[in-house]
């Protein structure tokens, strides 16, 4: 990697934690329910230690931290030291003091062998390079019939925060980049579920049960503030936006504005999908 492309990446990384700053209230509060239903099929009661991957913002770490209670342990990982210190923060307004933070990649984990009775992994296996390393990794971690509860999205038609833009945008032009499938690193890596199972079963862990939830990502007083979001989000499907004349960005804009106003409840618009939780128990 020479040095414009480390510069480009850093960038990329600021941008979404300033992102992530901008939208952590109402992102946690919409989500909740998937955190705290992984913490309720993981079992997650006082005095256990828990390990969280990929843990972000903190979610599930700092509810986590809250159910283990003092005599307990949350050890809060992710790769990135901004997401982290925006949990640190929040861990700090929620006088936690039984939650760890570690700036570490998964799939090069070191927290010591058989030291964690549950691992939850909230939207964060199917973007790494390797996920089948990470896994290694946290069976590691596990003690001997240790629980890790991943959380993964359902297939795009289910899921429109990340297919939305997409169908929207394929009216206008040609939309050249992968939406499903589990070649590599994406939201949809584990969308079918038989993936996910077999990469699981391949490093050490049997699927016990599984459930899907259906979430709000974002909500907006109309579809103007949902646009506004994505445009935000960016990545490499709102550069193919930009790329086109104005009157057909135009186009694309009120095309997302009308579809979302079926979610519409009262006076909020959201935007979100299916999520399924995955149990699976440590051999």
């Amino acid at each position: 990697m020479d040095d414009v492309e480390r510069r480009q990446q850093e960038a990329a990384r600021a941008r979404a934690v300033e992102f992530w700053r901008r939208h952590d209230e109402m992102e946690a509060r919409l989500s909740r329910p998937v955190s705290e239903r992984m913490l309720d099929l993981g079992r997650v009661s006082t005095g256990m230690r828990v390990l969280d991957i990929a843990s972000g913002r903190g979610e599930p770490a700092l509810p986590a931290a809250h159910r283990v209670g003092p005599h307990g342990w949350v050890l809060a990982t992710d790769l990135g030291e901004g997401v982290l210190q925006i949990a640190r923060e929040r861990a700090s307004r929620e006088g936690l003091k039984n939650v760890g933070f570690q700036v570490v990649d998964a799939e090069a984990l070191e927290v010591g062998e058989q030291s964690f009775d549950v691992a939850t992994l909230r939207w964060g296996l199917m973007y790494m390079r390797e996920p089948e390393r990470a896994l290694q990794s946290i069976h590691h971690a596990l003690k001997p019939g240790g629980v890790l509860v991943i959380a993964s999205w359902a297939e795009p038609a289910r899921v429109p925060w990340a297919s939305l833009a997409r169908r929207m945008l394929e009216r206008y032009r040609d939309v050249p980049l992968p939406i499903s499938g589990s070649d590599g690193p994406g939201v949809f890596r584990h969308a079918d579920r038989a993936s996910l199972d077999a990469v699981l079963q391949r490093n050490g862990f049997s699927t016990e049960a599984v459930e899907e939830l259906d979430i709000p990502v974002v909500e907006a007083s109309d579809g103007h503030g949902i646009v506004a979001w994505i445009r935000e989000l960016g990545g490499p499907l709102v550069k193919l936006v930009d790329e086109m004349p104005e009157h057909l960005q135009r186009a694309w804009e009120a095309d997302i504005r009308a579809d979302v106003e079926k979610h519409r409840v009262g006076e909020k618009v959201t935007l979100g999908g299916v999520t399924r939780i995955t149990v699976s128990r440590r051999s």
